[in-house]
């Protein structure tokens, strides 16, 4: 049995049917958005730092003509060569 939202609880309870088509439409939304190409098959990796931290980060993307992704790949890979591992950032 399907999951009702609450929309649908309400209409039911107010003595209106929900409709099959709106039920699915507001299925399909609350669905994931698909993600751009460049996301498609990736995942994201995140940390909590101080603010002078991705702001000293962003001015160095700035300063090498980079991006802040580019640079963190970069730091992922000297890190994951430092401790042995493959460089696939």
């Amino acid at each position: 049995m399907a999951k009702k939202n609450l929309a649908d609880a309400l209409q039911l309870a107010s003595g209106k049917t929900a409709t099959t088509e709106h039920s699915s439409s507001r299925v399909q939304s609350a669905d994931k958005p698909e993600l751009p190409p460049s996301r498609q098959g990736k995942k994201a990796i995140a940390g909590h730092f101080d603010p002078a931290v991705s702001k000293q980060l962003k001015q160095l993307a700035l300063e090498q003509d980079t991006t802040v992704q580019a640079l963190l790949a970069e730091a992922l890979n000297d890190l994951f060569d430092k401790y042995g591992k493959k460089p696939i950032a």
